[in-house]
Formats: structure tokens, sequence, C-alpha cells
């Protein structure tokens, strides 16, 4: 696997991805070749960018399948990857987010807004929203994740509110209660 992918996700810190399951076959062998092949930065800004999808999935401390299959779907529509390589992307990411959490959160979206232009942070912003609103809600606690990544991406309040709005019908705090049954 590219040594950026394998470094953001920790594959170079002493796990050895054949023992720990990551890369257990011929087929996920084959996904992280092709992987390889990708340049060096494209490599660090997809694994950024999943960590990133990761990060807002899990704040509510359970990632959903409905999650899960939004975050590769955003990968394979706005990366061009396969269906394998998406899923095997999103798959690191959520281990390493189990395993690194909020250690590493800040540092990798840090990363990923030095290298990223205004309009690859605000689709990611979007993205967020997205993988968020997958399951029908946008609790509280994920949409404060949103903010404190919009921040650390250097995106003002008017482009959170703006990814926001697109989202206004998923967002928990602005929906309205369910009349009682009678």
């Amino acid at each position: 696997m590219n040594a950026a992918l394998r470094r953001l996700f920790g594959l170079g810190l002493g796990l050895d991805p054949a023992r720990s399951g990551v890369i257990s076959s011929a087929t996920v062998r084959e996904i992280a070749d092709s992987l390889d092949r990708l340049p060096l930065d494209r490599a660090r800004h997809l694994a950024a960018f999943a960590y990133t999808l990761g990060r807002v999935a899990n704040a509510d401390l359970e990632v959903s399948a409905e999650e899960t299959r939004a975050m590769e779907d955003i990968l394979r529509r706005l990366a061009g990857l396969s269906e394998d390589e998406s899923i095997l992307i999103v798959r690191i990411a959520k281990s390493q987010h189990e395993l690194f959490g909020a250690t590493e959160s800040y540092t990798v979206t840090r990363e990923f807004a030095r290298a990223a232009s205004y309009e690859e942070k605000t689709q990611l912003l979007d993205c967020l929203f997205a993988v968020s609103a997958s399951d029908q809600e946008v609790s509280g606690v994920e949409e404060a994740e949103i903010r404190r990544i919009a921040g650390e991406l250097d995106l003002s309040h008017t482009d959170f509110i703006a990814a926001r709005s697109k989202f206004r019908d998923y967002i928990a705090v602005l929906r309205r209660p369910e009349p009682p049954e009678a």
C-alpha cells in the first residue's frame, strides 16, 4: 500500500497489516497495489479525506451501516475509486479512528487543510453533512463535530452555514417534533 496511506493510517507504526486482517487476501492485496500507484499527494489527500469522514461518522460513538455506505459512495464518486478500493479505504479509516480517535483527528484535518484548495475544503464540508445525514438525522454531536472540523479547515461560519443549509431537513435541532398520536 502507498507509503503515505500506510503512515496516515498508522500501518507504519508497528502494525502488521497481514496480521491485523487489513491485507489478508489476494483481492485486497490487488486493491492495495492499485492504491500504491496513486501519486503520493493524491494518496495522502484521499486518506485524510476518508479519515475526516470517519471522524464525523463516529462522533456519536457509532458508525452506522448507512454512514459507512455513504462514505464509500462519496469516495467512489469524488475520487473515482472502484467499489473495492473505496471499501478498503473506508474500512482502514474507520479502524484507525477507533484506534487513535481524537489523538489524530486534529492533525489529520489540519494536514488536509494545508494541502486542499478552498473548493476541496467546502466539498469535504458538504460530504461531512452528507455522511451524517445518511441515517436521516444530523445529531447535535455530529453537527458540533462538523463545526469543529470547519474551523480546523479554516472555513468561515458563512461556509459552515451554507453547507448546513443544504441538509436543513436532517438537522436534529431544527426538526419539528412529531405530533402526539391521538
